[in-house]
């Protein structure tokens, strides 16, 4: 049994990889600023304080660091980058200064240029199209991948930064069909998503994954939100940009370095939860 520091613990992502970790044996530590309880108690400490967040990593293996504001324009552009920034540099120090085995913990698919106001230069796009940040919520994460590098070149410690599509809760699928009238809609992550019981996979995965120094890994559904082939869409919106190989309705956010060193396979789709109900 490993004992495990979740941060942003109450939140969508933070519920599921705690109920993940406690299903698969591990002991969790749970930690947010929100006085909620999820399967376990939760912690409230503020990460943007170095103190606090030594305290909340002391006598744990492994931390899977979920804390962040979770997207641009909930807080002013400063706010979010300077919490952002000093939530994951202190996990990150305290993870080195405590002798943490491996350090999960999320990054954005932001950092690949969305919302592709400027299309992409090639689709799908992979860990390669990086970094290209449009937003402060943006470059928090880049700079994070950044100090990632560095910490773990100092500690020997393992980073592994998973870059999430747009997360849905399964009740969520109902409001799909609302996008597929309107390509448009949904051009801003290039149709992405990932259901978030296999967000909780990929981070359970990236635990024990044989990954040494930082890497980063982009985690997507393998299909996209649409109900028509990935390659319409492409020329529907984005006409002037390299298609390279994709399934008919694969994926524009490649997930094919998490397959091949996470061994992470998505196992959820809005498909397997409308169904026929919604002409799939």
């Amino acid at each position: 049994m490993t004992k495990i520091c979740v941060t942003g613990a109450a939140g969508k992502a933070g519920r599921a990889v705690v109920a993940d970790l406690l299903d698969h044996g591990h002991e969790v530590v749970a930690t947010d600023m929100v006085p909620h309880r999820t399967t376990v108690p939760v912690l409230q400490a503020d990460l943007t304080d170095y103190g606090q967040t030594v305290e909340v990593l002391q006598g744990v293996e492994a931390v899977v660091h979920l804390a962040n504001i979770p997207a641009p324009g909930l807080r002013t552009p400063a706010v979010t980058y300077t919490d952002n920034t000093a939530m994951n540099a202190n996990v990150f120090l305290a993870a080195a200064q405590q002798g943490l085995r491996r350090v999960v913990w999320a990054s954005s698919e932001t950092t690949l240029g969305l919302p592709f106001d400027v299309p992409p230069r090639y689709a799908p796009v992979d860990e390669a199209h990086y970094p290209v940040p449009t937003s402060t919520y943006a470059l928090s994460k880049v700079v994070g991948e950044t100090t990632a590098a560095h910490v773990s070149e100092w500690s020997g410690i393992p980073f592994v930064a998973l870059r999430f599509s747009n997360i849905f809760e399964p009740h969520e699928y109902e409001r799909v069909p609302s996008f597929w009238e309107d390509p448009e809609s949904r051009r801003w992550n290039l149709w992405g998503y990932i259901d978030v019981r296999d967000v909780a996979l990929a981070c359970r995965l990236a635990l024990d994954a044989p990954v040494t120094g930082a890497e980063s890994f982009i985690i997507a559904a393998a299909d996209t939100i649409m109900n028509r082939p990935s390659a319409e869409l492409m020329k529907a919106v984005f006409p002037g940009v390299e298609l390279r190989d994709v399934d008919e309705y694969g994926t524009l956010l490649s997930i094919e370095k998490a397959r091949s060193v996470l061994g992470f396979e998505p196992a959820h789709s809005w498909r397997g939860e409308l169904g026929d109900a919604a002409g799939a």
